[in-house]
């Protein structure tokens, strides 16, 4: 999954001159949390973000009357409290990527950059959230079930000739990858919904063939 297919293009930035009043305004308006900086030619000079702005704002005990409090704040320039030393990513590299990035980073998004370092994009934890979702399937329901399988080449052939074999449509599957000298990985299935009877005699099929771990179906959406 690339960066490309999930990232928003139609990214927000501004420019480090700007008053850190105007940036605040903006990300409000626009409902977002955090605004590349770049220079002329969109290139990226560092990120703002709304953690960025409450630290530099003055303190609610402030003894500053409104027109100092004003002053300055309309004094206080994005150059000045951005974070300069910017983790970014490319469009051809993996969201998987990304994910481990803001993770590690403890980031909430990361700007997405071309070859000249211009700013393309943005990829943000509410875009690998939507990620999940979408390969799950969790949208249009069915079943989920989890396998402990072994790590050896092929382990997960008998399953799916048996999901085939009882008539049941897969949706995804997900595996926890484990290093192999594990022996056993867990292995994550969702199904269609199924009409009720050929539903119970699939779950007990599979309890007999192979160790389920556990079975899940979600509230808003039933099996037949």
């Amino acid at each position: 999954m690339l960066v490309a297919n999930w990232m928003t293009t139609d990214v927000i930035t501004i420019t480090p001159e700007r008053s850190m009043m105007k940036a605040s305004k903006l990300m409000k308006d626009k409902g977002i949390s955090r605004l590349p900086v770049v220079d002329a030619e969109g290139r990226i000079l560092g990120i703002l973000s709304d953690r960025d702005i409450k630290d530099a704002s003055p303190s609610k005990a402030t003894t500053l009357d409104m027109h100092e409090l004003y002053y300055l704040l309309s004094e206080i320039k994005i150059q000045d409290i951005m974070t300069k030393k910017v983790v970014t990513i490319r469009d051809t590299e993996t969201v998987e990527k990304a994910a481990v990035l803001m993770l590690e980073g403890n980031f909430g998004g990361l700007p997405v950059v071309d070859e000249q370092n211009k700013v393309v994009g943005i990829i943000t934890d509410t875009d690998i959230f939507k990620v999940l979702v979408e390969i799950s399937g969790i949208y249009e329901g069915g079943a989920q079930f989890c396998l402990r399988l072994s790590t050896a080449p092929g382990s997960l052939r008998p399953v799916l000739a048996f999901l085939k074999e009882n008539g049941a449509r897969i949706m995804s599957i997900m595996t926890h990858n484990v290093p192999e000298s594990e022996g056993f990985k867990n292995v994550y299935i969702r199904i269609r919904d199924m009409d009720k009877p050929d539903f119970k005699r699939l779950q007990q099929g599979l309890a007999e063939n192979f160790e389920v771990l556990y079975w899940a179906i979600d509230s808003a959406h039933t099996v037949l």
